[in-house]
Parts: C-alpha cells; structure tokens; sequence
C-alpha cells in the first residue's frame, strides 16, 4: 500500500537533508520518541507502532526513513523536485502489504498527517 502528502512548500534537496536529522527526531513528528542518542543515519525509537531501529538514507530528491525491523517494511520519503509536484515537499509511504486493517491505515494517516504538520512548520521558520 502506499499514500501520499504533499506539502506546500518550496525547498531544496539540500535543505531537506540539512533539516532533518534524526537528533532533532522531534522536529519531524510527535509519534516518535528516540530511546537513547542517535546517530546520523540510526535511532532506537518508541512510538505508535512500539520499538524500532529508524534509519536515514541519503536518496535524490532528499531523504528516506524506515523502520529496520517492521513486519510492514513500512518505509517513506521525503523529496522535492519531482513528480507529483516538484515545486513541493512529497511525502509518500509504503508498507509492503497491499490489505491492512482500518485500525492501522488509521494510525498510518495520523502519523503523515503529523508528520505534514511537522514538516511544514520546520521548512516555514
């Protein structure tokens, strides 16, 4: 399954990489809590969906984050500069499933949509 946010907002690559670090994780979402210091590309977090590895990668456009150990692979993006709206910030994330139950697409919408929020409150300031 996959889903889509796009923000409003005009950006750079670079600025997407230079503004979201894993130790600002707070910055990025209210879901997520770091369990102890993380590093540039790993965190140990808690959240909606319990304990996980969160990884950083560097990709073109900007920025992919997964959850190491997910059942769901559940993995997103966030980039700029290409389709579906290169003048804005993308926000899309998959799980590897293509069923779930409402309950968890529920809790998915509500972390992209805080997410969002996040996002777009960081690259106004």
């Amino acid at each position: 399954m996959e889903f889509f946010r796009i923000i409003e907002v005009k950006t750079t690559e670079s600025h997407i990489l230079n503004k979201l670090n894993l130790i600002d994780l707070e910055m990025m979402s209210n879901e997520f809590f770091p369990l102890d210091e993380p590093t540039e590309t790993k965190a140990n977090i808690g959240g909606i969906w319990g304990e996980f590895t969160l990884s950083r990668y560097i990709i073109k456009g900007g920025l992919r984050f997964a959850l190491d150990e997910c059942p769901n692979a559940l993995a997103w993006t966030v980039t700029t500069g290409y389709p579906p709206d290169r003048d804005a910030i993308v926000v899309h994330l998959t799980i590897n499933r293509q069923r779930k139950q409402q309950e968890f697409i529920d809790e998915i919408n509500i972390f992209l949509d805080d997410h969002s929020t996040c996002l777009m409150e960081l690259f106004n300031q």
